[in-house]
């Protein structure tokens, strides 16, 4: 059901690499609200991904950009007003990547120049979308800007390794950006913490489906699926939340809060 709550609104997803990822459904959710889109992801992921599946269906150009590019980010954004005739009203950034976690490196053993791209792609990423579209005056007044994140930032998860580092640099990034950006323009920045998804780049973390069930057990109402998640990016794009910026949103069934369940302690005790 739609309710037309982007209607008039224009946006830049990034990160859509197939029909799993959070980007892909949120792009979907935008257009069915009224959006209008411009879709971004890595060259690499282009060429891997479905994009232009998706671009098609929600009637969108595909503009690649490598994010810690400037000069590619400049060219984006460059593209996106011409799209639209005009500035951005939303942006997702659904981007991370780690190459210790790819190279099966535990946290105590990370190669510190995989770490640093990792960083650089995965956190810093969002300063320099950001600061372009700050350079540019992209973002149009009371835009929003939200980026994904994950519980790991604040809480040991020993296989999500350096991303937890990463994870928390992007949180602080959303804060201090959002600080700025709200007293210049009125922009919001926020992350969304959601709950562990069948996402193609979740599902290469050693040890995701058990965690995934723990998680299940360990939430009240249950793990956010992708599609709910995506709900969640609209409402924060809408009108509706403009009052709601630089902050950790948790989008996690109330993982994020709860101690113990009655389920878990039952598993434990077989």
């Amino acid at each position: 059901m739609s309710y037309n709550l982007l209607k008039g609104k224009k946006g830049i997803i990034f990160g859509a690499l197939d029909e799993k990822s959070i980007a892909w459904r949120t792009a979907l959710h935008c257009h069915e609200e009224g959006a209008q889109l411009v879709l971004s992801n890595a060259p690499v992921a282009l060429r891997m991904g479905e994009i232009n599946k998706l671009a098609e269906t929600v009637n969108a150009p595909v503009v690649g950009a490598d994010v810690t590019n400037m000069d590619d980010l400049k060219k984006l954004f460059e593209q996106s007003m011409t799209h639209f005739n005009g500035g951005v009203d939303f942006v997702l950034h659904s981007i991370g990547m780690s190459l210790n976690v790819r190279k099966g490196k535990s946290y105590t053993e990370l190669d510190y120049g995989f770490n640093q791209k990792t960083l650089d792609i995965s956190s810093m990423s969002l300063h320099r979308v950001l600061r372009t579209a700050w350079d540019m005056d992209a973002l149009n007044e009371w835009g929003s800007v939200v980026a994904l994140t994950f519980i790991a930032a604040q809480r040991v998860f020993p296989d999500y390794s350096e991303m937890a580092d990463a994870k928390a640099l992007l949180e602080s990034v959303s804060r201090s950006f959002g600080y700025h950006y709200g007293i210049r323009k009125k922009v919001r920045v926020n992350t969304i913490s959601q709950s562990p998804t069948r996402t193609t780049a979740g599902s290469g973390v050693k040890g995701f489906d058990g965690f995934i069930s723990y998680a299940e057990h360990m939430s009240p109402l249950g793990n956010a699926s992708g599609d709910q998640c995506a709900n969640y990016c609209v409402a924060l794009f809408s009108d509706l939340t403009r009052m709601v910026t630089m902050q950790n949103l948790f989008h996690d069934g109330g993982f994020s809060t709860t101690g113990v369940t009655e389920a878990v302690v039952k598993q434990m005790e077989k």
